[in-house]
């Protein structure tokens, strides 16, 4: 018993070991949007160091056109241009940046291209003391890029907004099976109405009797 806790103790500790660098991986969300639309996208920046993060430097993939970006106190916003495009985002810390065990956010607006295609997110992350992480990688590297993939609006789900104004997307699938129970639900309820209506008939034409 005690070997075999052992065991599973240094399996637990392996996996939180794979999982960590994981979880600290720079990312960009959503993961998937609809070719030719305008999307709000957010650049996740945890600290995965004893330092601070002081600097974020994201490059636009092929494709997608940078619009705007929200501004976010305490870091100044630049970007680099090509041909009237801007190829690059600076967002640089004012002061002390982002603290080990923390990560900030930075949203901005683009035009994903009209084709369908996968948009690799190559993000550059500077620390305090000059140290740089290149997150420019496939998915199988220690540092991956982030990935959206830009599909046919028709292969994504539909936006639905519930009693509190809160947004979300559904799948296709999600789309469809809800799409079921609705009308099953509406068989059921005329049904309803129909076996009611022919219960009172019934007991009317009775007393009548």
């Amino acid at each position: 018993m005690f070997k075999r806790n052992m065991f599973l103790s240094a399996v637990c500790a392996a996996l939180l070991l794979i999982a960590a660098p994981v979880s600290a991986h720079v990312t960009v969300k959503p993961d998937e949007s609809a070719a030719g639309s305008w999307e709000t996208y957010t650049i996740k920046v945890p600290v995965e160091k004893d330092i601070a993060t002081t600097k974020v430097v994201l490059s636009m993939p092929n494709g997608v056109e940078f619009q705007q970006h929200e501004p976010v106190p305490g870091w100044k916003t630049s970007t680099e241009e090509k041909d009237g495009k801007v190829t690059r985002v600076t967002w640089e810390a004012k002061d002390g940046g982002i603290q080990p065990g923390q990560f900030q956010q930075f949203t901005f607006t683009a035009k994903n291209p009209d084709k369908e295609q996968q948009a690799a997110w190559d993000a550059f992350q500077y620390y305090k003391d000059g140290s740089i992480v290149e997150w420019t990688g496939d998915e199988d590297a220690d540092t991956p890029h982030s990935m959206t993939n830009i599909v046919d609006a028709s292969k994504l789900g539909h936006e639905t907004v519930d009693e509190h104004g809160a947004t979300t997307k559904e799948s296709p699938a999600e789309t469809q099976g809800n799409s079921g129970i609705q009308t099953a639900s509406l068989i059921l309820s005329i049904l309803a109405v129909l076996l009611g209506g022919t219960a009172l008939f019934v007991t009317v034409r009775r007393k009548k009797s």
